[in-house]
């Protein structure tokens, strides 16, 4: 298979160019390498086998149609783009520019030069907005979605806020719409919280990631202190890296009856927990006790989502293989490597 990944250097990019390797496709990945770990992405990269680099921004059509119609893709992994709600608000402009534009010179392109590739999307649980009519519980350590025992399905209304909200939205719609108006064999995977190896988490985005440091950080000085938005009791269901991976593969090979839809995609019930469920387990993992301030809510965010993953699994066979438990020890494991 000809494997196209836009963001191919970033967390989620970099897994699945480094499995396109393995299993000995023609790999071409693409990366304005802004993002922070892209460079060192790259570099491991390049150790694991054979594919090819180019340094491209999507903004750029003319750059990325040239790489479309020269290279003619199989698959189009489409991972690029501005990751964090904080900075699209001090930044919409960009956001839009990365997200909205780039996203769409990447449907034209495909449309014009290999119509007949599958598109796989990266989008966001945000497209959903801060879900407030929602009944939410408030429970010991964590808030609980009342009447969704299995999760959001894809049925829940859109309500796209924040210009991060807004510019992965709209690509979203315009993939499954270019699907019903040009026949693309586009499919969307509304993502919650991945994590796992290759992530440098920030304090804006890549929450596992970047709590995983400041537990490291506290092991290394117990009077450490980092901060969190609200009060640790939001939830989230969590994806361990390699699961994603095996999500992305899996869906290709299903493309007849992937192309055309919208998937939740995450860890689903058994995997979600919360801030404090989080440190919980830190804390007994490295024997630590960890210490933070509190800081306001950020805006529109969700108490709780937690992805029914009932679609992915009925309509092309996936499900998550790894426990929160055995990623977060994987996790820890790779982050005192190389964080």
């Amino acid at each position: 298979m000809k494997l196209f990944v836009t963001g191919g250097c970033g967390f989620l990019g970099s897994n699945l160019v480094a499995e396109g390797i393995r299993r000995g496709d023609q790999v071409l990945a693409i990366d304005n390498l802004s993002r922070t770990g892209a460079t060192r992405n790259l570099e491991w990269l390049r150790s694991c086998g054979e594919f090819t680099f180019q340094h491209v921004d999507t903004r750029e059509f003319s750059d990325l149609e040239q790489v479309v119609q020269s290279f003619r893709p199989d698959c189009v992994f489409h991972l690029a783009g501005q990751v964090a709600m904080t900075t699209s608000l001090t930044n919409p402009r960009a956001d839009f520019e990365i997200n909205t534009v780039g996203g769409h010179n990447l449907l034209e392109a495909v449309r014009r030069w290999v119509p007949e590739a599958h598109i796989i999307y990266s989008s966001t649980n945000k497209v959903y907005g801060s879900l407030d009519q929602v009944q939410i519980r408030e429970a010991a350590t964590r808030y609980v979605a009342e009447g969704y025992d299995d999760g959001f399905d894809e049925k829940l209304n859109l309500d796209f806020q924040s210009p991060y909200g807004c510019s992965k939205g709209a690509i979203d719609q315009y993939m499954l719409d270019y699907h019903r108006m040009f026949g693309l064999r586009t499919t969307v995977f509304r993502h919650s919280s991945v994590f796992g190896i290759r992530q440098y988490g920030t304090i804006d985005q890549g929450w596992i990631g970047w709590f995983l440091q400041q537990a490291l950080l506290t092991q290394q000085n117990p009077a450490h202190r980092f901060t969190i938005c609200g009060d640790g009791k939001q939830v989230r269901d969590v994806l361990f890296s390699q699961d994603l991976v095996s999500c992305y593969f899996r869906a290709v090979e299903a493309g007849s009856v992937t192309a055309g839809q919208v998937f939740n995609i995450g860890g689903g019930m058994p995997n979600s927990l919360s801030l404090l469920e989080l440190f919980s387990f830190l804390d007994n993992e490295l024997g630590i006790r960890l210490q933070y301030d509190h800081l306001p809510w950020r805006q529109s965010d969700q108490r709780v989502f937690v992805a029914d993953i009932r679609k992915a699994e009925r309509l092309f066979g996936w499900h998550p293989a790894t426990s929160f438990t055995s990623g977060l020890k994987a996790a820890l494991a790779w982050a005192r490597e190389e964080v």
